[in-house]
């Protein structure tokens, strides 16, 4: 299970389905499901969506990307999930959290930056 897990928080970015990190794990899909709700009490899924939202809420506070940017770079491919699952969790929209964080006064990272390091430019 440490195996999978670990998996998930190296790769949270890459397009991550249950059965390769399963497979990486070495146990069947729902052999693996089952065993990593009892050891973590949430599913694949749930972690791995979970992961990908506290790395978006660390963007939001800080890089000058859009909200579909932040989506992208932390795995979703769908802007409508990123969303639902973002709201879910923090109990606001990814736009009123930046609000938020913004009236902090915390220091932005450019967006370029942000795209390089988190190899949105590919060729570079």
């Amino acid at each position: 299970m440490r195996i999978a897990k670990d998996t998930m928080d190296r790769d949270w970015a890459e397009p991550l389905d249950v059965a390769t990190v399963a497979a990486r794990a070495g146990y069947s899909t729902y052999h693996f499901v089952r065993r990593f709700r009892e050891v973590y009490g949430e599913t694949p899924g749930q972690y791995l969506s979970r992961r990908r939202i506290e790395r978006a809420q660390d963007m939001l506070r800080s890089a000058n990307l859009t909200v579909t940017e932040i989506c992208m770079l932390v795995g979703f491919t769908s802007l409508g999930t990123f969303c639902t699952r973002f709201k879910q969790q923090t109990g606001m929209t990814p736009g009123r959290f930046r609000e938020s964080a913004r009236q902090s006064g915390s220091a932005h990272v450019p967006g370029c930056f942000v795209l390089f390091w988190a190899g949105g430019f590919r060729g570079a």
